[in-house]
């Protein structure tokens, strides 16, 4: 037996109820019954200038050369483009994007997270302006069709065998890696093939690399020019965390503090309150997208968030300090995510990013080596 959707073939999953035999392992996006077709949805046409876009910069020589050979090769294989930290990776593929929607294909733009999945489409609406951009995500699945779809990894069950293509950002992000049935779903809601976008290569793509089973495009160089901020660190105890986070805050305007766990981000924003005018932002607050709204747009000076703001978020002129750098929640994708918030516009090219640390850690080691190589690449 063989699950349709998320590919299952143990058969501990497979459950014989009164309809028939459905696979346990993917229930909770919808029972799906094994003696049954998946429905295909009918979503509707794609209008006739959907494909049209505007940028507000053009694409520098690099970006244009991953992106034309991102476009030549979609067809036929699937596509990784490994690129730093603010290097444009959205960008690079707005020309593959209006390709297949001038051919009145469909586009699926998939993210595991669903602040990032809010972010991208507004970014895509303001560049495709005639398409009709659909954010599909918790709370915002009324409306599952448009020109072009933005979705986390969790809603592509909505959209089996749909996609003509498939862009994936981050797939090392939580909850998509490491999830074998999530992995499945977003395979199979695509009929074509997929673009992975990634400044972090996890094993699985390290091995398709490897074996060649997929087209690898590398840009180091964000588009301004300048090199990646490399992250300065220090070791100390958890009072002297404290007094150099302090020091840090001082020192510098706006501030992006990770911390490890919401209980460690609740209790070090009623410390820091005392000092500073602040905010503090997790997954369990129901008013995150106003608080950070409000940081955007520099009405907030501090911010204390978990890594719900580690990726997709682009916030102009911010400095950085990952609090607890060597705590075990902080993998090395993590640590470049967050370090890759500093310097990414135009305008401000240019911050300090601090790590805190109890100990020595290979992860911040690591990190910081590949900050180094990438601006020597």
């Amino acid at each position: 037996m063989l699950c349709p959707r998320c590919l299952n073939e143990d058969q501990n999953y497979f459950y014989y109820g009164s309809k028939g035999y459905y696979c346990r392992k993917c229930i909770s996006f919808k029972r799906v019954l094994l003696e049954e077709e998946l429905n295909v949805s009918i979503l509707n046409e794609i209008r006739d200038d959907a494909y049209e876009y505007t940028l507000n910069y053009p694409l520098t020589d690099k970006q244009k050369e991953i992106s034309d050979l991102c476009l030549k090769n979609i067809d036929y294989n699937d596509v990784l483009i490994e690129a730093v930290c603010g290097a444009g990776k959205t960008e690079i593929v707005i020309e593959t994007i209006s390709y297949y929607l001038k051919l009145k294909k469909k586009v699926c733009f998939a993210i595991p997270r669903r602040q990032v999945v809010i972010e991208v489409s507004k970014r895509l609406q303001e560049i495709f302006k005639n398409s009709k951009v659909v954010a599909v995500c918790q709370g915002s699945t009324s409306e599952i069709d448009g020109d072009l779809i933005v979705c986390t990894t969790h809603q592509a069950y909505r959209y089996y065998k749909i996609f003509d293509c498939l862009i994936l950002d981050e797939p090392d992000a939580f909850p998509y890696k490491g999830n074998e049935v999530l992995k499945n779903i977003v395979r199979t809601s695509c009929k074509g093939n997929i673009i992975y976008l990634t400044a972090t290569i996890d094993n699985y793509l390290k091995k398709r690399i490897k074996d060649k089973s997929i087209v690898h495009l590398k840009l180091n160089k964000r588009p301004h020019g300048y090199d990646l901020i490399v992250p300065k660190v220090i070791i100390c105890s958890f009072i002297m965390m404290v007094i150099n986070l302090i020091n840090f805050l001082n020192e510098h305007e706006y501030c992006l503090v990770f911390v490890p766990t919401i209980k460690m981000c609740e209790s070090l924003y009623n410390f820091l309150r005392l000092f500073f005018d602040l905010d503090y932002c997790h997954s369990k607050l129901e008013e995150k997208d106003l608080i950070i709204d409000k940081f955007k747009n520099k009405k907030t000076r501090i911010l204390l968030s978990t890594t719900i703001l580690e990726r997709g978020v682009t916030i102009e002129n911010i400095n950085v300090c990952v609090f607890y750098s060597d705590h075990n929640v902080f993998d090395l994708a993590s640590l470049i995510q967050m370090s890759g918030r500093v310097g990414r516009s135009f305008d401000y090219p240019y911050g300090d990013c601090l790590f805190l640390s109890s100990s020595k850690n290979e992860n911040v080691d690591k990190c910081i080596d590949i900050c180094k190589r990438a601006n020597y690449e």
